[in-house]
């Protein structure tokens, strides 16, 4: 704990002259009249003033705040979407510095032409249309210089804030402060890696390589670095300007922002968190362009399936479900979760949603009330969780301005049905049961010789007056009772199988299939029952030692 404090107070000392060049634009902007005991807060606007006049580092944490609506009134949610974050373009010799430093050497030797006009600037970076040697028109992305130590001595200022806040005012302990400032340095860091942007945009690529009327541009690695991304040129326009000129194109563009957005969640685990406007693009040809994957999401298995589970109790209007679903997706609490009262605001959450039409759900307002009541019972929500629901509302918006009357539940729904085609495919069901049957035979072969070892140390050890005989049969127990486990475990896992096929959203072979391997379950289900019956009788009658 001292140690903790001791280094505390070092990075208070490190940030005191930002600390106080904050305090100033906090003052000026009436943040600090509480601490003279005027009970006043700053308006939205001016909250939103002070987080530009802070600079970098506070214009993106303004826009991670903007997510938390589990946090902030929706007064001051709307002002800090305000938030831009567009500066001044760095001149030419700036930018040839941090090239040539990152990629090792001259301009001249890498662009045929070098647009020093940028077409955008904003405060990670600024990027330039330019030709590589062999006529390649090219993207190029370059970092602001010096970004690393303003960001990590805003950092430790914000971290100081945040600690002296606890300190004078411990109601703040419940929102969980550090943890906030902790996964905001995290996210921060990850925006300003290039290499981390190279490498997701190659992943969607690979990802979303079969939808045929999508174009992801391409990386060239040779020449980016962790400050420089040099990838394609996309030669097209906004998508919300082209609807304004091809609206018979939209159901089509449409139905392709739909399937890119479930098909890399749910089958990839990635998902593009920033889909506005201005990083959707029409391409001449009519292609779809997705850009700039400075911000993307990513989701374990885990999540994934709970999200499937969500989104499908949800529908179902099972209150029951959707709490539990949620939280294995949020499984960490900052105290004892309330899961009484968390029910209670579900279950009114889902009938708010069923009293409506069905055609008016906007997936990301029900699960930002999710975060909402989450919050107020002490659940932690992972920050994939706020990004997620941030990419659904921004796609939803975007497809309401795009074509007020399109049936966006009804995209939705054939994409699930899409999904659910492939999660049955032969394929796929092969390579569930191979995993399956690797696991199992691990089980098998790994569990006896686990337990004899467990077993022997027990014995050598404060154990160790119990007797060998005895240990051995007790071992030899165990393992049986490990054998008919295994054998319940394989037949349950294919009652489920099978029930899951049968339960399929699609018609023909999967169903039959489904009640064979049901069938076969059972079979083997009574197969187990009577192995242990008949060892059993054994057993009473003496004829296996103990």
């Amino acid at each position: 704990m001292a140690g903790l404090i001791k280094l505390e107070k070092r990075n208070s000392w490190r940030a005191a002259p930002r600390l106080l060049q904050i305090l100033k634009v906090l003052a000026r902007h009436k943040f600090l009249g509480v601490l003279r005991g005027i009970s006043y807060c700053p308006s939205p606007r001016e909250v939103r003033e002070a987080f530009q006049e802070l600079g970098l580092t506070y214009l993106k944490l303004g826009q991670v705040l903007a997510l938390r609506r589990d946090l902030l009134p929706d007064a001051y949610i709307q002002e800090l979407e305000l938030l831009h974050d567009q500066l001044p373009a760095l001149g030419i010799d700036a930018i040839r510095v941090t090239i040539e430093a990152e990629l090792g050497a001259p301009m001249a030797e890498i662009f045929a032409t070098f647009n020093e006009i940028p077409i955008a600037a904003a405060t990670i970076a600024q990027v330039h249309e330019a030709t590589l040697l062999n006529g390649r028109r090219v993207a190029v992305k370059v970092q602001r210089p010096e970004l690393d130590a303003i960001i990590a001595t805003d950092m430790r200022a914000l971290t100081s804030l945040v600690a002296f806040g606890e300190r004078f005012y411990p109601s703040l302990v419940s929102f969980d402060l550090p943890l906030l400032v902790q996964e905001f340095s995290a996210s921060l860091n990850r925006e300003t890696d290039f290499r981390r942007e190279a490498r997701s945009i190659t992943l969607f690529r690979i990802a979303l390589a079969d939808v045929t009327d999508l174009w992801i541009p391409k990386v060239f690695r040779k020449w980016s670095s962790a400050k420089v991304l040099t990838m394609e040129f996309s030669d097209g326009e906004p998508v919300n300007c082209y609807a304004q000129k091809h609206p018979d194109e939209m159901p089509r563009l449409i139905n392709t922002l739909v399937r890119l957005m479930l098909q890399t969640i749910f089958e990839d685990g990635l998902f593009h968190a920033d889909p506005h406007p201005g990083n959707v693009f029409v391409l001449p040809d009519g292609h779809l362009s997705l850009l700039d994957f400075g911000m993307v999401g990513e989701l374990d298995v885990a999540m994934r399936e709970s999200l499937k589970l969500l989104l499908e109790a949800i529908v179902k209007n099972d209150a029951l479900g959707a709490k539990r679903a949620y939280l294995e997706m949020a499984p960490r609490g900052r105290e004892e979760v309330n899961r009484g009262a968390l029910l209670l605001d579900i279950k009114a959450v889902l009938q708010e949603l069923h009293r409506g039409k069905l055609a008016d759900v906007c997936v990301g307002d029900v699960l930002d009330s999710l975060i909402r009541a989450g919050s107020q019972h002490g659940v932690h929500n992972p920050g994939e969780f706020f990004l997620l629901t941030r990419a659904f509302v921004i796609l939803e918006a975007m497809i309401r301005q795009l074509d007020p009357k399109h049936n966006y539940l009804e995209s939705f729904r054939d994409q699930i049905t899409r999904l659910s085609e492939q999660q049955f495919s032969i394929e796929r069901i092969k390579e569930k049961t191979g995993t399956l049957a690797r696991d199992l035979e691990r089980l098998v072969s790994e569990a006896p010789g686990d337990t004899r070892r467990m077993l022997r140390r027990i014995a050598d050890g404060d154990l160790g007056r119990i007797q060998t005989p005895a240990m051995e049969a007790l071992g030899r127990r165990v393992g049986r009772n490990l054998e008919r486990l295994t054998g319940a475990i394989v037949s349950a896992a294919l009652i489920i199988g099978g029930a899951l096929l049968v339960d399929a959203p699609i018609l023909g072979w999967h169903h039959y299939l489904g009640e064979v391997i049901i069938y076969v379950g059972i079979f083997g289900a009574f197969l187990v029952a009577v192995g242990a019956w008949r060892r059993d009788g054994k057993q009473s009658r003496g004829e296996f030692k103990q």
